[in-house]
């Protein structure tokens, strides 16, 4: 049976761990842990990107950059249908990517706030430099 790692699992646990420690301070190595992610935000920025791994998401996302957008405007703007366009909503909705505002029977989506701006926009420029 084979046995996996687990990637959270400090690496002197392992059985192939280095037997040096490289002039590594021992305190500084421990308070470097305590500074990690927890587990629980680790697997929420897993989350977050992993909606970020669709292209369509990435579209609706740069297309609210630009201000709010009514479903049917952003249908318009990335080349889907509308049913399709609420559905992606909601789930960029669920992670707090994008908020709603309601106008009587009609509903304008923006993005939530200007760290998701930053995020697409950092990303941007990394792939752009990368070129």
């Amino acid at each position: 049976m084979a046995t996996t790692t687990n990637p959270l699992k400090p690496a002197i646990d392992q059985e192939d761990s280095c037997t040096e420690r490289h002039g590594t301070d021992p305190t500084a190595l421990e308070r470097a842990r305590t500074r990690l992610l927890s587990s629980d935000v680790v697997g929420s920025v897993a989350e977050v990107f992993k909606l970020l791994g669709d292209p369509t998401r990435v579209r609706m996302l740069d297309a609210l950059t630009l201000g709010e957008r009514c479903v049917c405007d952003l249908a318009a703007l990335v080349g889907l249908s509308e049913s399709a366009v609420s559905h992606q909503l909601r789930l960029l909705r669920g992670a707090r990517l994008v908020r709603v505002r309601r106008a009587g029977r009609l509903a304008y989506y923006s993005l939530d706030d200007h760290h998701v701006i930053g995020l697409l926009h950092d990303t941007r420029r990394h792939v752009e430099e990368t070129k």
